[in-house]
């Protein structure tokens, strides 16, 4: 019985999967504003309503990659080692990704990646729509900080900072860097960014 479940799950899979890789590369190619869903379904062999059904919004076709990252900060928070503090955890994460040339950290020189970057930073729609993101991730960390104001005001600074160095890692490796050239920088600002955190 769990076979078919099974089989179910990765043809849904392979599906969703293939309709957002699809939409990047049209994206990638033409510019958001260009490519219509309709391009996309075609693109996928997909129908329109089939595309609607995985991701509701055309958005929603770049920045499902950030999924895979939404509430990091708040698990790092909850599953931090006992007597490590919030920010140091946070700190030692973002450091652990910067190592990893995680994409998230801006820190990663991969073509694809670079563009996806661009593509995601100068759409005017697709930012505001991070943005969204962001502030779920904002609430989710306040929520494991604690109560009350603090909690929320050191959940937006870390986000902030994290998402400024992630900016500045990928605008110095846009403009022509390695991301083994940029890495100890990127190592240092993380360092002063979190101390000033502290």
């Amino acid at each position: 019985m769990s076979e078919p479940t099974g089989l179910r799950a990765r043809k849904k899979e392979r599906t969703r999967d293939a309709i957002a890789d699809a939409a990047v590369s049209l994206f990638l190619e033409h510019g958001f504003d260009s490519v219509s869903v309709n391009d996309i379904a075609a693109a996928a062999e997909v129908s329109k309503p089939t595309l609607f059904r995985y991701f509701p919004t055309k958005e929603d076709l770049v920045l499902h990659r950030f999924a895979d990252h939404q509430g990091e900060a708040a698990r790092v928070v909850r599953d931090r080692g006992s007597g490590i503090e919030p920010v140091t955890a946070l700190h030692r994460h973002f450091r652990a990704g910067l190592d990893r040339y995680d994409p998230i950290t801006g820190l990663n020189d991969h073509p694809v990646v670079v563009a996806f970057h661009r593509l995601v930073f100068t759409t005017p729609s697709l930012a505001g729509r991070l943005t969204r993101y962001q502030l779920e991730d904002e609430e989710a960390l306040a929520d494991a900080l604690g109560e009350g104001i603090q909690a929320r005001l050191r959940a937006a600074q870390v986000l902030a900072v994290q998402r400024v160095l992630a900016r500045t890692n990928w605008q110095k490796i846009a403009a022509g860097r390695t991301a083994r050239d940029v890495h100890p920088e990127a190592l240092a600002d993380a360092d002063q960014a979190f101390k000033q955190l502290q």
